[in-house]
Order: structure tokens, then sequence, then C-alpha cells
């Protein structure tokens, strides 16, 4: 057998014999909320107690770092350099998980217990990101266990703040860039188009969150002495938010719609799936109109309100509420000037008369948009090896519908990243009853070992002989 088929059966024993669930269930029981500030403790147990010594054993050598950023986790850097003429990999991983939500889940499940049925495995983190970076970790000690090393150096870096959009990390990777020095980006997170079907992508949109607020007055005051009288915060912003989009949420705002969708980009997405059988219908008629689905999602804007808040809606009363709230986000691709996305909403806002409404940014919810192109040479490297390995050509996109911190790799240490994701589309991640697929944990063990044992190798690596 060769290098890469060995790899590989080491990684099949691992996921059979049922070490791969026993140490996803390990993990899952840390409940590293990082929305929940009384939960730091177990943000510096995930990381010293149940990713270092794991890491050590491997070779690694790791070092523990506070965050510089005020609000932000821990960090954790774990390097592996067995000739600096190697080239390097670095590996991404976050260990938070949002919310629990354990009152939201079904009956027989609880966020932090790992529970079986079937072949879904529910718990937080189970798909987001818990069990992406433990596939990959194992696939790299696999190599490690047939070989005897890697074959190439690796340098893994975990946050544990990504739930709370990274803050501080992109000062992190500017202090440690030496610590942090490779030749490309090889990370996971976020779903595959099909569970079935590898996919790879190689940046994000961007998300940038905010708050649009209508304060008229201190408190609320009858509705029948002061109707007709007060106007009405939340009437007002209604007509605001109403007025950035038209009524199949196509965007409004010139400066919002980007110019990025190229000719090139439009043939890297036609024909990937969009659909899910056991997802929500898509809307047909939502969205920009003279654009596919797939288009809509992976090559345009869309903004998007998350949530409204005026008076008490679980107890309203008769009376005109003093404020109104908003918030709203907008994810966007790369052409879309981010610092003049909030500009451009003030001055559409005062264009339109609502002088009135409040732009309130949430900085700490901010994610740049990053995009390689599907031709890069590493790119076309990661997808012939899991070609190679599934015996399909992966899905490619140029980049993940969702957000995701990858400016600080592809613009902060300059690298070319390239995503191989290990969940899918209707995982509920964020939401109660989250749950990854057993099967596709056992491909993506078969995918990642591949993608690595052909580094080691060193044939046809990009920017090498």
């Amino acid at each position: 057998m060769s290098l890469r088929e060995d790899v590989i059966a080491n990684v099949e024993a691992y996921f059979d014999q049922g070490r791969m669930k026993a140490e996803l269930a390990e993990l899952i029981a840390c409940p590293t909320e990082s929305q929940v500030p009384a939960r730091r403790p177990e943000l510096q147990d995930y990381l010293a107690r149940l990713m270092t010594p794991r890491l050590e054993a491997a070779g690694f050598t790791v070092s523990l770092h506070e965050n510089p950023g005020p609000t932000g986790g821990p960090l954790l850097v774990a390097r592996r350099i067995e000739d600096a003429a190697l080239p390097t990999v670095l590996v991404y991983g976050h260990g938070d998980v949002i919310h629990g939500q354990a009152d939201q889940w079904r009956e027989g499940l609880q966020p932090f217990v790992l529970t079986e049925e079937g072949d879904r495995w529910y718990g937080r983190g189970s798909a987001d990101n818990k069990v992406q970076h433990l596939i990959n970790i194992a696939a790299l000690e696999a190599l490690i266990a047939v070989k005897g090393s890697l074959g190439f150096n690796a340098t893994i870096l975990l946050e544990m703040s990504e739930e709370n959009g990274s803050p501080g990390l992109k000062r992190f990777c500017e202090q440690q860039k030496d610590q942090l020095r490779a030749d490309v980006l090889i990370a996971s997170d976020g779903p595959r188009l099909q569970a079935v079907h590898a996919t790879m992508f190689m940046g994000s949109r961007g998300a940038a969150t905010f708050d649009l607020v209508v304060e008229k007055r201190e408190g609320a005051h009858h509705s029948g002495n002061w109707g007709g009288l007060l106007a009405d915060p939340a009437m007002i912003l209604a007509h605001a938010l109403a007025s950035i989009t038209d009524q199949r949420g196509q965007i409004r705002i010139p400066e919002w719609r980007p110019t990025s969708l190229t000719n090139g980009v439009r043939a890297a997405l036609d024909g990937l799936p969009i659909e899910m059988t056991d997802g929500p219908t898509i809307d047909q008629d939502w969205g920009e109109e003279s654009l596919t689905p797939t288009e809509r999602a992976y090559g345009w804007n869309s903004f998007a309100i998350l949530a409204m808040t005026s008076g008490v809606p679980d107890a309203p009363v008769n009376a005109i509420s003093g404020k109104a709230r908003a918030t709203c986000q907008l994810r966007f691709v790369v052409g879309t000037n981010a610092e003049d996305i909030l500009p451009a909403l003030r001055r559409h806002l005062d264009r339109h008369g609502f002088g009135a409404v409040q732009v309130i940014s949430r900085k700490d919810d901010f994610f740049a948009a990053t995009r390689l192109d599907p031709d890069h040479p590493w790119a076309r490297f990661v997808a012939r090896s899991l070609t190679q390995t599934s015996g399909q050509a992966p899905h490619v996109l140029p980049n993940l519908a969702g957000s995701l911190p990858n400016d600080c790799f592809a613009d902060t240490l300059g690298l070319p990243t390239v995503w191989v994701p290990h969940s899918y589309r209707g995982c509920s991640q964020h939401a109660p009853n989250e749950h990854v697929l057993a099967p596709l944990c056992r491909d993506a063990l078969r995918c990642m070992a591949g993608i690595f044992a052909d580094i080691s190798t060193g044939r046809d690596l990009p920017g090498r002989t």
C-alpha cells in the first residue's frame, strides 16, 4: 500500500473503532459558550486540558496566549517544525460555540451531551466547529503514526471567540506573524453544498452587523390619549427598513450592489447545487431577480433584519413606545467597499427623509470579505487530492456564503486560503438540535488524510519543484 492508502486506512480505523465519537463527546461536554461571560474558565479549559496534551503527544510545541482584545477569549498556537526548508501548513479552528439554548432542544437532546440517533450525532459544536478541527487534527496524527513524521511543517491556531466575531484575532496575527508564517492555510468550517460530496472554498462573504434605532421620547404613552399626536418610532423604523430593499429583497442602496460578479465567477458557480432535500424550500421570487439562486448566495450581497423590538412583544400594552430598534446585517462579497457600508446607509436614509434613524455600528460583529481565485495553484492541488480520494471532483466555491475571519489569514498573513468544510447545510448550526452526520465525518477524515499525505510526498507542491 502507498503512504496515502495507509494514512486513509488509519483514519478509517479511528472512526470505525468508535474513537472519534468518544473524543467528540468529550469536546462537546465542555460548554465553551463564548457569548456567556461566566464561561471564560471553560474557554481556557478547552485549550489547556483537552487540546494541549493531545497536541504535545503528537510532537507539537504548544503555547497558550491571552487575547490582545479585551473581549476576546484565549488562543492556542501549536507548532511542529520538522525542517525549515519544508513547506508549512497553517491549520485553524475555533473551540467556542454559541449559546447552548438548552430549553429549545427537542426532548431527549441536550446541547452539551453527544447523542447518537441513526447517522446523526447531536450536540452544540458537533458541526461548528469542534468536529471540524478534531477531524483535521486526527488526520495529522494519522500521518505521523504511519510515516513517523509529517514530511512538512504544521502550525495549528485555535481561537475561543469566533462566535463573538473573533475580537483580537487580527491583532494577534499581526503580533505573531513569525510564529504563524506559512505557505498556505488549509482549514475547515461551514457546510458542504451536499452531504455526500466534498466542497472547498477559498474565501467568504463579509458581514457588517449594525443597529437601526429610532428614539423619540422617554417611556411609552397611552395609545388612546396620544394616538395620532405622537410619532410612532416603530412605524418610522419600519418605513426606513422598507426603503433599503424592494418588496422582493433587492437592495436599493447603490453602494451596496457589488460589481465583482464577473463572468469568471458566474462560470465557477454555474451548475452548483443550492437546493436541499431536507432543508427549507428556496423562495425563487426573493432576492436579485436577474441572478440564479447560487449567484445570489455566493456572488452577491444580501441584507437581513436579524431582530426587531418595540414595546414588549410578549406582553403588549395600549401604549405608543418611545423607542424602536432593529439589528440588521449586510453579507457582502469582495468588491464592496467595506468602509463605506454604513456611511452609504446614512446617506440613503438622509435622502429618504429618515434623519431620525440612528445607525449604530456593532464593531465586534464585522468580518471582511475575501476570495482566492479557484485557479490558484494551492486550490488546484487540494481539488486534485479531493478528487483522488472521493472519486469525484469537489464542488468549488470562490467564497463561502457565510462569514469567517479569513481576512486575518488572507490579508494580515498574506496566505492563500483553502477551506474544506466537514458539515452540511442542514446541520442546524447556531440553532437548537445542532448535529453532524457520521458518514460525512468518516468521509471528511479520508479527505483530509489524503490532502496531508499528498503534501507529505512533496510532489507537485505549489511553488516547489
